[in-house]
């Protein structure tokens, strides 16, 4: 394993969830405001620092398995990714109920979630890393 970047995207925020150096564990990073800043230049300074070696980008499929309109936007995004980070390998990973997930365990935990939504968006990125790190990978 290597050291990977989650990523839960969405229109108003993106979440990052990173693993450690060794690629084992994810943890929550941040979440990206988009109004407030470049979400691909911000990716591309959070994938320096931390010596990212594959993106982990969370793919909002249908529940029959099919993209809709939501996949189109990520797919549009990943491209803008790319160009900004040709090196660094980017792969899709089905997103189907990690918001909810995340939601979920926050709850047991304790956390309002309306109240915590830009949490909630780094716990999606935290369950989508470790979708990736169960099926993956190289």
């Amino acid at each position: 394993m290597h050291p990977a970047l989650g990523i839960d995207h969405g229109d108003a925020r993106i979440g990052i969830a990173a693993t450690d150096e060794c690629g084992i564990l994810a943890h929550p990073v941040e979440t990206i405001d988009c109004a407030a800043q470049d979400p691909i230049a911000r990716i591309g300074e959070l994938a320096e620092i931390r010596r990212s070696r594959t993106l982990v980008l969370g793919m909002p499929f249908r529940m029959d398995g099919s993209e809709g309109s939501a996949a189109a936007k990520v797919r549009a995004f990943a491209t803008r990714l790319h160009l900004r980070l040709p090196n660094i390998p980017l792969v899709f990973v089905d997103e189907t109920l990690t918001t909810t997930t995340a939601a979920a365990k926050l709850q047991q935990a304790g956390r309002k979630t309306r109240s915590h939504k830009p949490i909630i968006d780094q716990a999606a990125a935290v369950e989508i890393l470790n979708h990736w790190m169960g099926e993956d990978p190289q």
